[in-house]
Order: C-alpha cells, then structure tokens, then sequence
C-alpha cells in the first residue's frame, strides 16, 4: 500500500504543487477541505478529499487517521487576531491530531524571515507560534523557511499596470514553487530531514522591482511597472474599510525592513538545490497562458 500524506491547505498556491509532487512521487495523496466537492472541482478527482477544519479538532483527527504523514500550508490574516486563529492555533491543532494518531512525520511552511527579532510582525509572531507547537508535538517533523515564492509576481499585475509597493530595496533568492514542492517531498522520504529547520532559497537574487519587469516582460509585455507608495495603498484600504489592503500595506511595509534570513546549505544538500531560474519560471508562465 502507499503511504498517505494529508495535505492541509492544497487549493492554495503553494499547497497544491505539493500536492501534486506528492502524488507524482508515489504517495497516496488526501486533501483536507471544508468545501471537498469545491476543491475536487479545482485539483480533480485523483485525490482523497476529506471534509475538515484546522478549527475543528475533531475533524482532524478523522483527517490523519491512517496517515504516515502530514503537510501544512495555512494562510492566516488578515487582521493579527486571524492568524492567530488560522495558522496559529490551526498547525497547533493539526499537530495535536497527528500525534495522537500516531503520524511519523510532519512539514510546515513557514518563512524567510521567521525569526524572534521579527515576531513584532503579526505573521511572523503566528508562523513562530505554529512552529513552536509543531515541535513540541512530539511528530518528527521538517519546517522550510521559504523565501519569496515566483508564483506571487502575478499578483502585483492588475489590468495594464504592475506596481511595486514602496522602494523594497532587499534581493532575494526568488524560488519556484515547483522546486520548493520536490524538496517537502522528498524530505518526507528521508530520516535525515526529521526535525530540521530548513531554509529555501531560489537560485538567484533579485529586488521586487527587477523581478517584476523580468515577469511582465516575459508574460505580459503590454504591462508597465511603476511604483506605489505604500501610504497611498494604507489609505484606500482605510477608505474602503479594506482590510486585506490595509495587510498587504503592513507587509510591505515590513519587507522594506526586513529581507530574507538563514543558510540554504543544510537544506540544498540533503533535499536537493532549486535550479529554476526566473528566466525558466517566466517562459513556463508564457507557455502556460
């Protein structure tokens, strides 16, 4: 029989090339949903859908019964008490199923700059939280401290225009998630991965702003980039009592200061080294589209 890998979060962006991943590499895949017919609708049918809550306990521990391992990708906010709630509380409560029912091994995305100096951030402070109770739970587990992830370029394009939040002056390694997916995978395949933080980081380094123009140049050539001020997107969001805009502001605000942290060391040479270039990513995303 396949071992079985409860994905928490797979409809999300970077759940779902996990997801997928996983079950390219032999597993049995089961997808915890609160909607499963709405995430067979987007995934298909070849997973194992089970209805399910990170809030509802008891929900999880019917979710991880009869799993040899458990991924975790949950997207709190955005208001601080949301991630509190949703990432938080909600790894800490799968984590608590997973050891009662006896999974062997746990994984978790966390990020970049998840460390103490930064728990000032509401995310960050969340993310420390869930991996906090992921460790103490007592699952072998692998946490990855992802940086920032090529798929989230798309979302700075609207209609004819890509905008760039503030100067956000820092490079960074940007990865695919595609490489990020092989890595979880395979860390689930090796005793060595077990409780270990792991830091991911793409093969080259850009700032937003040149990540950006090489992503509309190659995607969407009749795009402009220009830059926003970040006050100005605080103030629509305070306007239209907008409070994903309101988060997004926070966060850039928080990427100006802070970049990416770690050493990709550990994690390139046990799980293998993201090769994908932007370049690579960009002409996958113009294929595709």
């Amino acid at each position: 029989m396949k071992d079985t890998i409860l994905v928490v979060g797979a409809t999300g962006m970077l759940g779902e090339p996990v997801a997928r991943q996983l079950q390219k590499d032999g597993y049995a895949v089961r997808v915890l949903a609160r909607n499963p017919d709405k995430a067979k609708t987007k995934l298909g049918d070849s997973f194992d859908f089970i209805r399910g809550d990170v809030e509802d306990a008891s929900s999880l521990v019917k979710a991880v019964d009869g799993c040899f391992g458990v991924h975790i990708n949950l997207k709190g906010g955005p208001r601080a008490e949301d991630f509190v709630r949703i990432e938080q509380r909600g790894a800490a409560n799968v984590a608590r199923a997973a050891a009662q029912k006896g999974v062997q091994r746990l994984t978790y995305l966390s990020g970049a700059a998840a460390f103490e100096d930064n728990s000032w951030f509401p995310s960050i402070k969340a993310k420390l939280g869930a991996e906090a109770a992921i460790q103490e739970s007592g699952v072998p587990y692998s946490i990855f401290c992802a940086t920032h992830f090529m798929e989230s370029l798309p979302l700075a394009v609207r209609g004819k225009r890509a905008s760039v939040l503030g100067k956000q002056p820092h490079r960074l390694h940007w990865v695919a998630a595609g490489d990020y997916a092989g890595m979880v995978s395979r860390s689930f395949q090796l005793p060595d991965a077990a409780n270990k933080r792991f830091f991911v980081f793409g093969p080259e380094t850009w700032t937003m702003a040149e990540a950006l123009e090489k992503y509309c140049a190659a995607v969407h050539p009749g795009v402009k980039v220009s830059s926003m001020p970040i006050w100005l997107l605080s103030l629509i969001g305070k306007v239209s009592f907008n409070a994903e805009l309101q988060f997004i502001a926070e966060l850039m605000r928080f990427f100006e200061k802070v970049g990416e942290g770690g050493d990709p060391t550990e994690a390139n040479e046990l799980l293998g080294t993201p090769t994908t270039t932007l370049e690579q990513w960009c002409e996958q995303q113009s294929k595709a589209a």
